[in-house]
């Protein structure tokens, strides 16, 4: 146990270690953002160093630490000045913030001994929903208590962001990147770094390095899930992710039709070359419910069963249909809002087959393959 506040300062410094940086999600205190810390009489006047001068959650901070002391006993007001850290200051929580021996920006989930699992959710062509799923999926994910991160890889038709609610700006701590965050998932998109609704016009090499950058530089803390939104198709971003994350997982999304379902099987298809995981298969907008209760299949039917079973046999490992999804307006309702519909309509049955297919993922059994067993050989 830790000894008792003997002290208001002491009391104070206590408090304060319950505040989280928004963005960080780490305490002020460990962060090094408490400059100072006074008393006179009932008034708490506390320093704060703020990463970057124009910090978008200012607010949010000042809201966190006013609740934090008033809760203080013999505290009734706290005057709060904000100021900003020197360039050694940030260099040196950089530094705290990556790890000893971690200089140089590297892809975390990329290492042996990464917790994460990656996702990377891929349609064989655009329309089938797939950005729809991804946002849903990592929504429900963190609503389970994970924490989950998304990246939007689909550099040209960049929709995340508003799918997810996220309309903060990445804040940058030297060469780091904070990314914003809604409803608990922590999200990054070329969108965040454009002008208004500017189109992304680059070639190859910008796609990876973009990736690269998403990955490497972005500040990402210890995530359990990563969700990779990608284009359509199997071109730059998909080649350019199996080399930066060769133990990310496929996660295919498809429509019931039998046209969509032949393109799908070359997305997931890719696996055979780049070595991967395929995890499973989505089928998206399977059929509309009518209100007798009956099923209207509007893009025909088994397009979803028929993309995983033809996997499996290509493949030679076995990919599940990890589920169905109805059609249903608050899906794109939710979209448009940014409140995605595992969580503003949980009952709905589009809702209800998304979190069934997010239980699946956040439960799968972790392979061996690959990870030291810390095993030696007896000696004779």
């Amino acid at each position: 146990m830790s000894a008792p506040a003997t002290t208001l300062a002491d009391a104070i410094n206590a408090a304060l270690a319950t505040v989280n940086d928004p963005e960080i999600r780490r305490p002020i205190t460990d962060l090094g953002m408490v400059e100072s810390v006074a008393v006179d009489g009932s008034t708490a006047s506390i320093g704060i160093l703020l990463t970057v001068a124009g910090c978008p959650l200012r607010d949010k901070l000042r809201e966190d630490i006013t609740a934090a002391v008033t809760g203080v006993p013999g505290i009734d007001s706290v005057q709060i000045a904000f100021g900003v850290m020197s360039t050694e200051q940030r260099q040196n929580l950089q530094k705290s913030l990556r790890g000893p021996g971690a200089a140089e920006p590297v892809i975390p989930f990329a290492q042996p001994g990464s917790r994460t699992r990656v996702y990377a959710v891929a349609s064989g062509k655009g329309g089938v929903g797939k950005s729809s799923v991804t946002v849903n999926l990592a929504a429900a994910l963190a609503a389970k208590g994970l924490s989950v991160g998304v990246i939007d890889a689909d550099i040209y038709g960049h929709s995340v962001p508003r799918m997810l609610g996220a309309d903060g700006r990445p804040t940058q701590v030297e060469d780091m990147i904070m990314p914003p965050q809604a409803h608990g998932v922590k999200v990054i998109s070329i969108g965040m770094f454009t002008a208004g609704n500017a189109a992304v016009v680059w070639r190859g090499p910008m796609l990876h390095r973009a990736l690269q950058q998403f990955l490497a530089d972005v500040y990402w803390g210890d995530l359990d899930i990563l969700l990779l939104d990608l284009p359509p198709g199997t071109g730059d971003v998909a080649i350019s992710l199996a080399q930066l994350l060769p133990n990310a997982e496929i996660l295919v999304v498809t429509t019931p039709q039998q046209a969509a379902a032949e393109v799908a099987e070359r997305a997931g298809a890719i696996a055979l070359q780049t070595h991967q995981r395929v995890v499973g298969v989505v089928e998206n907008m399977s059929y509309l419910e009518l209100p007798t209760g009956e099923r209207m299949e509007l893009f025909g039917a088994g397009g979803g069963q028929t993309v995983a079973d033809s996997l499996t046999q290509l493949i030679g490992a076995a990919v599940p249909l990890l589920g169905q999804i109805p059609l249903d307006t608050r899906v794109r309702e939710g979209g448009d809002e940014g409140n995605p519909v595992v969580l503003a309509a949980p009952d709905a049955p589009a809702a209800a087959a998304l979190q069934a297919v997010a239980d699946r993922l956040s439960v799968r059994k972790e392979s061996l393959l690959g990870k030291p067993l810390g095993l030696s050989p007896a000696r004779r």
